[in-house]
């Protein structure tokens, strides 16, 4: 070989090409275009590993922003306070049963047991000031109290409650308590109070099992995600049985079965335009035809899940004629040849080969439908639900729609609320990915 195929030849470095260039007879002007794909080719190198770090620093910025801004709300503020259960306010007529105790005044109790600490809050303002410590939950939790254990009625218990949101902002250091009064949403009044409850070792950080066992709220230390993981979870399993069964018999009808004719054409091409349709469109099909012509309940994760499963039915179909048309046609051909029909074929030998290309497509457009919101919003399930659903015929939220509300949520609280949320649908949708991941793994046959 030459020196001047040397230089030329595709597996020669830069350097050394450029080395052996010089060691030849060469024009300058030759030299020169060599210099400049040289330096094309490094120009090009760096803007890709640019590109490159640009995204992974995007992302990273991202998810350091939720991570902080979201790690917080899994613990919560809370009070420590002597509650007197007093007959008084408990059983005023004497009467002790469930709808006397529900009825009674619980919100005093918490005043009284605070203005005993802070007696300077007996006033009107000191009293509404200081009951704002509080959170409203803080009553519930009392009335549960006595509920489960009426003997508790006439007794002194130390109890820890939910502090206010405000407050929690406050010790977790996302509100600046150093600001002008008139600035803050806590007043130095209450500011004193609270430095005093800590003081007196009577406030603490306790892991906020509410957020994980809980639905929503008005209040932002109140809320819960249960609610909406349970929806979600029950839009999923409908979208699911709908979407993957009608998805995969599609596919292989049109794939194995069906004629090549201007009919399938046209069917394959709406099956790719509709995979491209916006996730609106699927909602306001919805609307139309499952709320309003055929009356099915409104916000339940049933219709959800059939808008949903049409949502992702024509991408499992995508993804499912793929995965068929991967497997070679010497297995085809070789079950034919022994006497197999075209449907047991089919089922046992081509279906089972193509099922891990199918399950990964299938559980990718789950992922997909699980961040969905537009389609949802459209048929209800963005109403204000304070009840954990306990069926798919129950009004109900989903995750992204959770915290999709949050977001638009003026309070502060909120907001570590909707990055905690959003790790949590980060989670899942990685959880997923995995069980896509390993189902490729576990099931793929190579030939």
């Amino acid at each position: 070989m030459t020196d001047a195929s040397l230089a030329a030849s595709p597996h020669t470095s830069p350097a050394n090409a450029s080395a052996n260039a010089n060691s030849v007879h060469m024009t300058d002007a030759a030299r020169a275009r060599l210099r400049r794909r040289y330096a094309a080719d490094r120009r090009f190198r760096r803007v890709g590993l640019a590109a490159v770090l640009f995204g992974v620093s995007a992302l990273g910025f991202l998810l350091f922003t939720i991570l902080s801004n979201g790690f917080t709300a899994f613990r919560q503020t809370e009070l420590r306070l002597d509650i007197v259960f007093s007959r008084d306010i408990i059983a005023t007529d004497g009467k002790t049963d469930s709808r006397a105790i529900r009825a009674a005044d619980w919100a005093r109790l918490v005043r009284e047991s605070l203005q005993a600490k802070f007696p300077d809050a007996r006033d009107r303002r000191g009293s509404r000031l200081v009951e704002a410590l509080v959170s409203p939950g803080a009553q519930g939790q009392l009335m549960d109290m006595v509920l489960a254990d009426p003997s508790l009625i006439g007794q002194t218990r130390t109890v820890w409650v939910l502090a206010a949101s405000d407050i929690d902002m406050i010790v977790k250091g996302h509100a600046d308590r150093g600001v002008a009064e008139e600035a803050r949403r806590v007043n130095d009044r209450q500011l004193a109070w609270m430095d005093a409850l800590q003081k007196d070792g009577a406030l603490r950080l306790a892991f906020n099992t509410r957020f994980l066992t809980g639905a929503d709220s008005r209040y932002p230390e109140l809320v819960g995600i249960w609610g909406g993981i349970l929806g979600s979870l029950y839009t999923l399993a409908i979208t699911l049985a709908l979407a993957f069964p009608l998805g995969v018999m599609a596919a292989i009808y049109l794939e194995e079965f069906a004629p090549k004719n201007r009919f399938t054409d046209l069917i394959e091409v709406n099956i790719n335009n509709l995979a491209a349709v916006p996730s609106i469109v699927f909602g306001l099909l919805g609307l139309a035809v499952f709320l309003n012509a055929f009356g099915m309940p409104r916000s339940a994760p049933l219709v959800g899940g059939c808008v949903l499963a049409l949502m992702s039915l024509p991408i499992i179909i995508i993804a499912a004629r793929a995965a068929l048309r991967a497997v070679p046609p010497s297995i085809r051909e070789a079950a034919l040849g022994l006497g197999a029909s075209r449907l047991q074929m089919v089922l046992h030998h081509v279906l089972p080969l193509a099922m891990p290309g199918i399950l990964t497509g299938t559980i990718l457009s789950m992922a997909h439908a699980l961040g969905e919101t537009a389609p949802l919003l459209m048929i209800g399930m963005v109403a204000f639900i304070v009840d954990i659903p306990s069926g798919p015929l129950d009004a109900a939220t989903v995750l992204p729609v959770q915290i999709f509300m949050w977001a638009d949520s003026p309070e502060r609280g909120f907001v570590e609320k909707t990055s905690a949320a959003i790790l949590v649908l980060l989670i899942f949708l990685l959880g997923m990915n995995a069980v896509a991941i390993w189902l490729r793994k576990r099931f793929e046959r190579r030939w």
